[in-house]
């Protein structure tokens, strides 16, 4: 399953500067300060279950990278550790040859940030100068090839700061989860759909990702023993699925082999250690099984079970990207580019036919399955749409947003999307190396999406309009 978890080694730093302690300009007093301020204000604001952060209180009195000698010690204890990410706190000046030595070291996702200067006596006399050594370290940093992440220098208590270290740790948990991604493939792709070709070995090969076969005659034969072996798990199943939705008109039978899909996706994810499931579903998977999955599959999507339809690789890589990105705290689903607007000329149906997690329905009510399919409108706000796709050996992530807008109602799970310029997007689609499938999630993370390319540097970003 995907990790949401992260570490991150915190490694403030202050200017070396031999001989007896300063009294005037970098007057190391100040440069405490500002370290116990950011790690008190980051302790009280982002430490929970799921953020941990590794000091260096052990290095020295004042727990600070100071000397360049030390920086092997301090990387060592951090990997230790197992940090996965380092943030780079510039408390004073700084000492540029050992933020980029360590950020060298240690290899992992780097924040760079520094508190604002905002103390200037009245004889002239400057404590800090934070930002002089932000412009240095970056400078380090590039020359080491190290990509980083940086947040403007400002007080630590601004908006900016939150947002900026809100942004990071999104970026860490993506770039956590991407280079160790397993796929649970369910099922070929259907035979029409060769838009969802993928290359599995250069997969493995550039970005470390592992596709896990099962074939269908595998997983009829799984569904069925479930079915028969933990009815009372089937039966709990059900009830779920008739809670959320209305299954007039199916039988008892296919409603428990509807139910079964929960289970048996959930055990198999479980059994191979996979992040994220790509299915058969409407083409084969209704004469092997007797049933669809798409409840089912609506129902796992709040579970934290990410299943994506028709076998689409790349749109499960997409999707564990946005779960990745909202730290799982929100469910990404799957709706395609399908007709344009019959009124209005900047608005899109993003639709599929039933594989929207629950929590997004528009309202409570209890719709009526139809053909199996959960049947709803999902809820209006402001959302995030991307696509990962490889096109002739090259791989790009398309990433942008868009606001829902009013629009008639149709079958399916779906919503409509208002974009800036619907004409170019299309034209971007039709021409580009994109098919029309694309994932979302409530929210904005864009430039969360576009600051993992920079650490990945075979993605290559592209903004939606």
């Amino acid at each position: 399953m995907l990790d949401y978890k992260l570490k991150i080694g915190l490694v403030p730093e202050r200017r070396y500067l031999p001989g007896p302690k300063r009294t005037g300009m970098f007057n190391s007093d100040y440069a405490d300060a500002n370290k116990e301020k950011t790690f008190r204000f980051l302790r009280e604001h982002f430490a929970d279950a799921q953020t941990e952060f590794v000091d260096l209180d052990w290095l020295n009195e004042e727990g600070m990278l100071i000397e360049t000698k030390d920086c092997s010690r301090v990387a060592e204890y951090l990997k230790e550790q197992k940090v996965d990410a380092i943030f780079v706190i510039n408390c004073n000046f700084g000492n540029e040859e050992a933020a980029g030595k360590i950020a060298q070291m240690m290899n992992l996702p780097t924040l760079l940030w520094g508190p604002r200067d905002r103390i200037i006596e009245a004889d002239g006399t400057r404590y800090t100068d934070t930002q002089c050594g932000l412009f240095s370290i970056s400078k380090q940093l590039r020359r080491y090839n190290i990509p980083f992440s940086y947040i403007e220098n400002c007080d630590v208590e601004e908006e900016m700061f939150r947002s900026g270290f809100e942004r990071f740790l999104s970026v860490c948990s993506m770039i956590k989860n991407f280079r160790r991604l397993r796929i649970l493939q369910v099922g070929t792709r259907p035979k029409p759909f060769k838009c969802v070709m993928v290359n599995e070995l250069e997969l493995t090969e550039r970005f470390g990702i592992d596709i896990v076969p099962v074939n269908l005659a595998e997983a009829t034969q799984r569904l069925n023993k479930y079915l028969n072996e933990k009815p009372d798990a089937v039966e709990q199943y059900l009830d779920t699925i008739r809670k959320y939705y209305d299954p007039v008109g199916i039988d008892e039978e296919t409603q428990r082999r509807m139910a079964a899909f929960i289970g048996f996706y959930r055990d198999i994810v479980e059994e191979y250690q996979a992040d994220v499931i790509a299915t058969e579903c409407w083409t084969a998977m209704i004469n092997a099984v007797g049933a669809l999955p798409c409840a089912a599959m609506s129902v796992l999507g709040d579970m934290g079970i990410i299943t994506i339809c028709e076998t689409d690789i790349f749109g499960a890589i997409t999707s564990a990207l946005l779960s990745c990105a909202a730290r799982g705290k929100k469910p990404p689903f799957f709706g395609e580019f399908t007709v344009r607007h019959p009124q209005r000329d900047d608005a899109e149906l993003l639709w599929h036919c039933g594989v929207f997690p629950v929590s997004l329905r528009q309202n409570d009510s209890r719709r009526e399955l139809k053909i199996h399919k959960p049947d709803f409108c999902a809820k209006d706000g402001r959302y995030t749409i991307a696509r990962f796709q490889g096109d002739c050996g090259k791989y790009y992530l398309l990433g942008g947003t868009f606001e829902t807008t009013d629009g008639p109602e149709t079958v399916g799970t779906y919503l409509w999307a208002k974009f800036n310029d619907l004409p170019k997007l299309e034209r971007k689609l039709i021409e580009g190396p994109y098919i029309h499938h694309v994932s979302e999630i409530e929210g904005d993370y864009a430039a969360e999406l576009r600051e993992l390319t920079k650490y990945v540097p075979e993605l290559i970003f592209d903004p939606l309009e």
